[in-house]
């Protein structure tokens, strides 16, 4: 499942083609009314975690990738059974794959926290911690995937976050201590830019110190590999480094 950054890299692609452009036809199998599409014209393309926004007057068309999603610019790549959505503008278009699409009506900002997003300028690191607060006895592997208080954090982020500041993932939220609660919440955020910077450069998994690793960097120990927490979701770590509250 693309994780935050990589939805942004995606928005950055598309954004500056198509912004501005007439929709002049529209195809696939995804059980949306395209008759809303036909000859509106795109006003904005944005991202907030894993959801890439297609920003139209009076409503947005919300694109999640889902575990296997994907895109294609100008040409269609895969099968029609497979295509969700194509947007098409002249001789050009956007075309989504395997992929959840949805159709919120009236202003986005109506509908997400841009403060929750990760990645967003206006991202307000006291109200995460508040959320945090909230759900005292969460662990914090699934606390990191909860797209309410980490938009665009997923398993890749949550990993190597933990494993950045020593933190056990089955520790539950309240007993972290006050400073290492501000660790994660400020490492989650850094970590997302990383994340964003070596996407471009095509290096992320060069840097993974714990994701998919079998050998702790620190200690020269075997990484634990679990499916942890009520996310069930693949988890790397170390038991002698990353300690548990």
């Amino acid at each position: 499942m693309p994780e935050g950054p990589s939805i942004l890299i995606i928005k950055e692609i598309l954004d500056p083609v198509f912004t501005g452009k007439r929709i002049t036809g529209v195809k696939g199998n995804a059980k949306v009314d395209k008759d809303l599409f036909r000859n509106k014209k795109v006003e904005a393309i944005r991202s907030w975690g894993k959801h890439l926004l297609i920003q139209f007057p009076g409503f947005t068309a919300r694109i999640h990738f889902l575990l296997f999603g994907s895109y294609s610019v100008n040409e269609q790549t895969k099968p029609a059974k497979s295509l969700r959505l194509a947007l098409l503008f002249g001789k050009k278009g956007v075309y989504f794959y395997t992929c959840s699409v949805k159709i919120l009506e009236g202003d986005p900002d109506d509908f997400y926290d841009w403060e929750g997003n990760l990645l967003s300028k206006k991202w307000n690191p006291a109200k995460a911690r508040k959320k945090l607060k909230a759900i005292p006895s969460a662990m914090v592997c699934d606390a990191l995937l909860n797209q309410e208080i980490f938009a665009g954090a997923g398993n890749i982020i949550k990993n190597e976050v933990l494993y950045r500041i020593r933190l056990h993932p089955e520790t539950l939220i309240k007993n972290i201590p006050p400073r290492k609660l501000a660790a994660l919440i400020t490492e989650a955020r850094n970590y997302s830019f990383d994340f964003l910077k070596w996407k471009k450069e095509l290096t992320l998994k060069k840097h993974w110190l714990a994701h998919t690793k079998k050998t702790c960097l620190r200690c020269k120990l075997p990484l634990v590999k679990k499916y942890a927490g009520k996310t069930k979701r693949r988890t790397f770590f170390c038991t002698n480094c990353q300690v548990k509250y």
